[in-house]
């Protein structure tokens, strides 16, 4: 593995709408040793174009053509298998990067000497709207990470000497990832950050946005995944609730 060298991992499905920013969004990092793993997963749109003629003008974009959709949790693995990075990041193609995100989360990691780290991150709307700023806490262990995914994907970042776990093909794909990993590490620590590093598209018809859907994720990695008694799960569960309303409110621009 390449000391410093990040890999990015973004899949992409039917993305040409807001592919442009996020891929630009990622080269233009003020840290600039990077590779970005494009994983177009079975897209029917211009999505592969795009990405083909990226990698052909930037020598750090690598595309992998996905024989067909697999979904969201095989695209990441794909990536993460062919990542050559001694950092793996993560950013769906339709969400983006403040320029100095890595910078700043490298240096983060190397102060505090963790191996996972994640950042305050905007939510967006469709409509160019800011929603929200999510605020998560300085440090999180496992045991916080069962009240609510404190990571926003699209900032995480761990190294890879922590070693790689494979996403599940499961609801909440990302908390289940994060859960483990944070286990692993111990911990895990929010960048230092005047300001928000990413900044997260809310969609109308996002699977997220499901409610009623998310809840019954949530209770199955408690019971299925995490294998936790009865009584925890249902302490868990009002803690996850709590904290859902403090995220989706977060704090106001």
């Amino acid at each position: 593995m390449n000391s410093e060298l990040v890999s990015v991992i973004m899949p992409v499905y039917n993305a040409e709408t807001w592919l442009q920013r996020a891929i630009e969004s990622v080269l233009a990092q003020s840290h600039a040793h990077l590779e970005l793993l494009a994983v177009d997963d079975g897209s029917r749109d211009r999505s592969p174009i795009m990405l083909d003629a990226y990698a052909a003008a930037d020598a750090r974009v690598h595309v992998l053509h996905q024989p067909a959709n697999g979904g969201v949790a095989a695209a990441r693995n794909a990536g993460i298998a062919a990542a050559n990075g001694s950092y793996v990041a993560f950013l769906d193609a339709d969400d983006w990067w403040h320029p100095a995100k890595l910078e700043r989360q490298l240096a983060s990691m190397r102060a505090s000497g963790a191996l996972v780290s994640y950042a305050a991150y905007w939510r967006v709307a469709e409509d160019g709207r800011v929603l929200s700023k999510v605020m998560p806490p300085p440090q999180v262990d496992w045991r916080d990470m069962l009240a609510s995914n404190f990571i926003g994907t699209l900032t995480g970042m761990y190294a890879r000497s922590l070693g790689d776990v494979p996403f599940q093909r499961i609801g909440h794909e990302d908390y289940v990832f994060w859960l483990e990993q944070v286990r692993r590490a111990g911990k895990a620590v929010r960048v230092e950050s005047p300001e928000p590093l990413a900044w997260y598209l809310v969609r109308e018809r996002s699977l997220s946005a499901n409610k009623l859907r998310a809840a019954s994720w949530q209770w199955d990695v408690y019971r299925k995944v995490e294998k936790l008694g009865l009584m925890e799960s249902v302490a868990c569960m009002a803690r996850y609730a709590r904290h859902a309303v403090i995220k989706r409110r977060g704090v106001r621009a």
